[in-house]
Formats: C-alpha cells, structure tokens, sequence
C-alpha cells in the first residue's frame, strides 16, 4: 500500500460524497446510475458505486438532512474531505432518536417517497429506545457488497455452506450476511427460531463449513454439543467461526475458547450497525485486527473530550458516514464504539482489537472506569468458566460490582473455590480494585442466544 493508494481512495470517497450530498438536497441527478471504481496496487477495492435503478421515482429533499447541510454551507461542490469535517457537526443516536419521535414512525431521514423502500429493521433497543431503519433497493445492495467483502476475508467461496445460527427478528443482524452468502454462490443454511439442539442437527445433517453467530451463541452451541455428545471435532466439522453482534472476536481469550470448543475452527471477527451496515472485516494477516471498510465508509475517530483526531495508537469514538446507503444516510455519526486505530494513513483503517468497548456501557465502579468487554477479556482467560454474570447494586451512594462464576461441570468444591480466588486476583491486577466473585452451581446461570445480557442491576432479571 502506497501514499497513492491513499490518496485514490480519499479521491474516490470525495466523489462519492459530493454524489450523496448532491441526493440529499434533492439534485436528480444524483441519484441516477453511478459508479466510480478503481484499483490500487496493493489489490485494495476501491470501488465506490451505487444504482437507484429503474424504480427510482427521484429524490425528493431529505428532511433531516438537507437543513443541517444548508447551515454548515455545504453543497455537492464540496471542496475536500477536512472541509466536510470541519463544517458539519456530528450527530449522535439521541438526535436520530428524537427525530423518529417527532415523525413517526421512520423519522426525517428519508431520500426517497416511502413506497420506495422495500427492508425494515431496527435496533435491538438493549440500551434505549430502538431505532427503525428503511433501506431502498440499492442501499441493500450496497450492504451485501461490504458482506461480500467480509467472507473474501474470511476465505468464503462459492459453494460452501453456511449456518446462520441467528433469529433473524427485526434487527438487521446477519440479514444482509445471509443474502450476501446467496449472491456470493454459498449455501445458506437459515436457523431462526430452531432450538440449539435442532441448528446443530441442522449443521452436522448439511455438513456446515461455516458457522454465523455471536459469540457468547458459538460458545453456548459448543456446550449444548458436549452435553448431546456430538462431536464439534469430526473431520466434517465447521472450518470457520464468524461472529458478530458484540464484542469478543477479536480478543484473543475468547478466539482461543471459541477456536478449542469448535475443534480447531478458524475464528473471524465482523461488526457493524442496524443504522450503519457491515463495517468492517477481519484482517488476514493479524488476528485480533478489524480493518473498516473505507471503500464504503467515511472513517474518524475522535477524542470523547476534545472531539478532534485521535493519534495512531489511541482511543477515541468511531464517527461513520456512509457513503452508499442514500436511501437512509447517517453522516459523522457518533457510533457509540470505542477504538484504537493501528495506522491512520493506510487504505482500510485498521483498528487494534477490534470495537475495544461502547461508550454507553461504562460503568463507574468505585472511581474505576468498568467496560463490560474488559470484564469479559479478564474472565474468558479461564477455560474452567462456562458462564458468568456481573450485578450492579448501589451501596452509599455509590456503585458495586459483584460477580458470579459458573464453573464448568465436573469441577468439585475444592477446584471451584480455587477457582474463584484465580479471577478474584485477575480482576484485581486488571482494574486495580476488589471485585467480589462467588461461583454458581452448573447451569445455574442464564444462556444467551444474542447479545450477551450479562450485566444486570440488583433486582432486574432481565440484564443490561
């Protein structure tokens, strides 16, 4: 990758911004049929295309938009990517939220006449009010283009075959991985609303080369498989573990548990957002490395104090625009997701252990700054824990943390007390503070089928 290869992609994504503001301040000329492609010499994919399509009855103005672009003095002959940062305030979910509130039931950010949407989803609503999503044909294929790009990735070809062990409810989830596995030439295997004992009869009747899931579901499958005794290590087993949905992938505790419960699988990590799409794909190359797809995305990632440009190295937010789903765009948005990126003058951002934690999952524990993927890096360390939960309770006026274990079955009362004093000083050398850590009786915990609902306030059943 060269200083060219930058600056190819950066032209590309100006041009296709310029595209987008021209649709969303109404121009028809934009959102006709449209490509802008190009190669580097490293092989990166810079293309950067969008179809309306015959159906396109033409843009109207968008109402969410269109104000905000008139009021920072942009239009489609926008000069330069840093004057588009500059000009154009972030906007945060809590903006997107009340706007949906004050026009039910899509909200303002609409490109299109209504009849000209044909997907809906919506956010899993786990930290709030949930957001509804409208795509139009061409934003969805745009979608499938990034999961396209996610299995090249993960080395998925035509003809292997592909459980999407996921509900497929409102969220978008693995919708758009499972259309993208069709297109792709895959075969896709749909288990929503089957039990884990029927999806894994499911994958060892089709002998599934590829598993599709989160992974606190990859590693509950794993545990319903001992107990059925069926074998995750046969010579027909599943080659390959994409997981998705909250963090984990890209931790190396976890890829190793997830790695040894499937029988060697290679594990890639994936994320992205109902509001957003497909974000990002696993790099070959360095495991525990996402890499966001710049081909579809504007990319920053800005201080939570300063609001400016992190250094190479740092944290900050991931703030996304997206540059090809005209049909419902988010511009600088302020995704929640904390990041470190590795280089920033490099094609495909790369982000060192992927989405390292989400802003509004911090808890403040004693003084100490408490991240649920933290928690979950220190406590997937030890292979003995099937399962665990942490209890937020207000003591004086202040907030604790206590934990519970689940050792995995066979481990008598000797082995598991041993056990809880290993992650009660594991949790103390990470965060500096005593956390209290009893261990549960097997199965005793709750399993989780989607995001994982550990964390949970004293007397709320439901989890976090």
């Amino acid at each position: 990758m060269t200083s060219a290869d930058r600056a190819a992609l950066e032209g590309a994504q100006l041009a296709a911004l310029r595209r987008l503001i021209g649709a969303l301040l109404g121009s028809a000329d934009c959102v006709s049929e449209r490509s802008l492609s190009g190669s580097s010499s490293s092989g990166s994919d810079l293309s950067l295309s969008h179809t309306v399509g015959d159906r396109a009855p033409g843009a109207i103005e968008n109402a969410f938009w269109a104000p905000r672009l008139r009021a920072a003095g942009i239009d489609a002959d926008l000069a330069s990517l840093d004057a588009f940062r500059a000009a154009l305030p972030t906007v945060s979910k809590a903006e997107i939220v009340a706007d949906q509130r004050m026009h039910p039931p899509y909200g303002s950010n609409l490109t299109f006449p209504r009849e000209h949407y044909v997907r809906l989803h919506q956010t899993s609503g786990t930290t709030g009010t949930p957001l509804r999503w409208l795509d139009d044909e061409a934003s969805w294929r745009w979608m499938l283009q990034g999961w396209s790009r996610v299995f090249e990735a993960c080395g998925v070809d035509a003809g292997a075959r592909v459980l999407f062990a996921f509900s497929f409810g409102p969220f978008l989830g693995f919708w758009t991985a499972c259309d993208a596995a069709w297109m792709r030439g895959c075969l896709a295997l749909t288990a929503g609303g089957a039990s884990s004992k029927a999806r894994l009869q499911l994958l060892l009747d089709h002998d599934a080369d590829v598993v599709c899931c989160t992974p606190t579901y990859a590693l509950r499958l794993a545990e319903v498989a001992a107990d059925e005794g069926l074998d995750l290590a046969r010579p027909a087993r599943p080659r390959k573990i994409i997981v998705a949905g909250e963090p984990g992938g890209s931790l190396e505790a976890v890829r190793r548990r997830l790695a040894e419960a499937w029988g060697g699988a290679e594990v890639y990590d994936h994320h992205g957002m109902t509001e957003v799409g497909p974000v990002s794909y696993p790099c070959p190359d360095r495991p525990g490395v996402l890499r966001i797809l710049e081909s579809s995305y504007l990319a920053e990632v800005l201080d939570l104090d300063t609001g400016e440009p992190v250094a190479a190295g740092d944290t900050g937010e991931l703030v996304l625009t997206t540059l090809g789903r005209i049909g419902s765009p988010l511009l600088r948005y302020r995704t929640g997701d904390l990041v470190r990126p590795l280089a920033l003058d490099v094609v495909d951002l790369p982000l060192d252990g992927g989405i390292l934690a989400r802003v509004d999952d911090m808890v403040v524990v004693r003084g100490v700054n408490l991240y649920p993927s933290a928690v979950d890096r220190v406590v997937r360390g030890f292979a003995e824990i099937a399962e665990y939960r942490v209890t937020l309770s207000i003591e004086r006026a202040m907030t604790e943390a206590e934990i519970e274990i689940e050792p995995h079955p066979g481990l008598d009362g000797v082995a598991s007390a041993f056990l809880v004093e290993r992650v009660a000083d594991a949790l103390r050398t990470a965060f500096q503070i005593r956390l209290p850590v009893t261990a549960t009786a097997p199965g005793a915990l709750p399993r989780f089928d989607l995001k994982a609902s550990r964390w949970r306030r004293q007397g709320d059943e439901a989890g976090r």
